[in-house]
């Protein structure tokens, strides 16, 4: 039996984060070392989802990982980018760990931006959810013991309602024609609050409402 080799997983605690941990979790050619995290280091949160450092590491402590957060700027080019994340990821680099996990499902153009920027970095990255079927994969995060709760949506697109709400059959039932049901055109973002291989759920309520960019409602999750 060949031994499993060490990974990474970038995760931003959404639901294709999430999914991509438990399908590395169930195939025995990997081993997860910890989750990487990038934050807005203004802020202390993830871009677009809008969660705090206390919720990574609370999903985190539910899975048994260890979460290693990298702050970026508020304004951060490619080049601030990779120059953090091959800093935060230097000491796994020294332990003789090479790959990192991304949970993209079909976005081309961001699959080659992170295969050039993380070649840049000395990195090897795999993409194992990569052409998920979509539809498929929305059916998958509604069943227990998965609870995915929206944290941002694009008032373009989607009414205020959908903000804080669980991702659920009824939920998927009254999208909008045209958004895409897991989000992947920057329609909505989530938190992971349960989950496969979750020791606990993580209980949260609603906090404040902010508006990005004149567009983007994010919702401001607390431990309950």
């Amino acid at each position: 039996m060949s031994k499993a080799t060490p990974i990474v997983a970038l995760s931003s605690g959404g639901k294709d984060s999430l999914y991509m941990v438990e399908t590395l979790r169930r195939d025995p050619a990997w081993r997860i070392e910890a989750l990487v995290t990038t934050v807005n280091e203004t802020n202390g949160r993830v871009a677009m989802h809008g969660t705090s450092k206390n919720l990574l590491q609370a999903q985190a402590d539910a899975l048994g990982l260890p979460l290693i957060v990298i702050g970026l700027p508020e304004n951060c080019d490619n080049r601030t980018y990779e120059t953090r994340l091959a800093d935060g990821l230097r000491p796994f680099r020294q332990l003789g760990i090479e790959t990192i996990a991304c949970g993209d499902l079909f976005l081309e153009e961001i699959r080659h931006w992170r295969e050039d920027s993380f070649r840049g970095m000395g990195w090897k990255v795999v993409f194992p959810i990569w052409q998920t079927p979509t539809g498929e994969l929305a059916r998958q995060l509604i069943r227990e013991p998965w609870r995915v709760v929206i944290t941002c949506i694009d008032t373009e697109v989607l009414p205020e309602r959908f903000l804080g709400a669980r991702l659920d059959a009824e939920l998927l039932e009254w999208l909008p024609e045209g958004v895409h049901p897991c989000g992947e055109n920057g329609e909505f973002h989530t938190f992971v609050c349960n989950g496969p291989g979750f020791e606990n759920a993580i209980d949260v309520v609603p906090g404040r409402r902010v508006l990005a960019h004149d567009r983007y409602l994010m919702l401001d999750l607390e431990p309950a």
